[in-house]
């Protein structure tokens, strides 16, 4: 009978599946005409010289199984780079460029009465603001002054308050933290809302029916709990904003009549409102020259150099107009 043994290597030829003895595992890719086809491969051990011939049976089937195998592996990190996503955009991240967003054909026309690069003086400016206010609401008449800042340094931070001469066209609920005998003195004075600890638990309840809250000195160790609450909503007493004060009646009175609490965001601009669209031009004027001494007198101890940047006006839907600064500071109210 004769006798079957095997060649000490053995070597299988596919297309895409080559098998070598004593052959480290590996991936390599073979070039053929137009086309990069992945390559694997496989280590086998030297037959032994009485060894079965199962193990030719064993090879062939691998052959067929690994290119399946293969395949399904690149399928998958094809489909698993392809379904990549990603993380979107929060913020003012989010919001479309400049070039990329869309006016109104209402903003377009009124865009056009005033030049875009032109510094206005004061008197041009407000009468422009009052011309592109078109909307059918009172709109609200905004300053915006950008200067040269940094808030993220203790001595450049810049928050205080303003009493608007002509008010602000907007009626203030006022609403009192306060205990004792000026409990009576918060209501008498006109207050909107008076409380103690039962309006502290409300508004930990998520009442915001107010729109400035005051709170005397005794009561500012109860008040702190509601941090987290009113600081982002720019409600929280405090000293510098004269809504911590023990002088109650004298807070309500001011903030009823006007008073309008401003800060530096974190870019170094100071957003002010000063008025409404139906004010007249004089009474606009007073308010503004009112917001710009307030803003000068303020100044951080911290500011170098040239301390007003910009400054630019505009009602609540309409385009902004650039102010003279140095016509702006300069500027005198005439004597009557």
């Amino acid at each position: 009978m004769g006798s079957c043994t095997a060649p000490p290597s053995l070597m299988l030829t596919h297309p895409t599946l080559r098998l070598f003895a004593r052959r480290p595992l590996s991936r390599t890719f073979s070039l053929q005409p137009l086309l990069l086809k992945p390559t694997i491969w496989a280590q086998i051990p030297e037959p032994k010289s009485n060894s079965s011939p199962a193990l030719l049976v064993a090879a062939l089937a691998a052959e067929v199984q690994l290119p399946q195998t293969l395949d399904q592996t690149l399928d998958e990190l094809d489909s698993s780079a392809a379904t990549t996503t990603v993380n979107p955009k929060k913020g003012k991240a989010a919001l479309p460029l400049k070039r990329d967003r869309t006016r109104s054909k209402r903003f377009l026309e009124i865009q056009k009465l005033r030049e875009r690069k032109k510094d206005y003086d004061l008197k041009t400016a407000i009468s422009l603001v009052k011309e592109t206010a078109k909307t059918k609401f009172v709109e609200t008449v905004e300053a915006h002054f950008r200067l040269n800042i940094d808030p993220k340094y203790n001595d450049q931070q810049l928050r205080a308050t303003v009493n608007l001469p002509k008010g602000t066209g907007k009626p203030v609920k006022v609403a009192v933290l306060t205990q004792g005998e000026k409990f009576d003195e918060a209501k008498n004075a006109g207050a909107d809302l008076v409380g103690g600890e039962d309006l502290i638990e409300q508004i930990k309840g998520g009442f915001m029916e107010f729109d400035k809250l005051i709170a005397s000195p005794d009561m500012m160790p109860k008040v702190a709990s509601l941090g987290k609450i009113l600081g982002p909503r720019g409600l929280m007493p405090n000293p510098k904003a004269g809504t911590v004060t023990p002088n109650i009646p004298q807070a309500i009175a001011e903030f009823k009549q006007g008073k309008v609490e401003y800060r530096a965001d974190k870019t170094g601009i100071v957003h002010l409102p000063f008025g409404k669209a139906d004010f007249s031009e004089e009474d606009l004027l007073i308010n503004l020259l009112a917001a710009v001494k307030s803003v000068e007198a303020n100044k951080p101890s911290g500011a170098k150099g040239v301390y007003w940047k910009s400054a630019h006006i505009c009602s609540a839907m309409g385009p902004s107009i650039r102010l003279n600064i140095r016509e702006m500071l300069d500027y005198r109210l005439p004597s009557a």
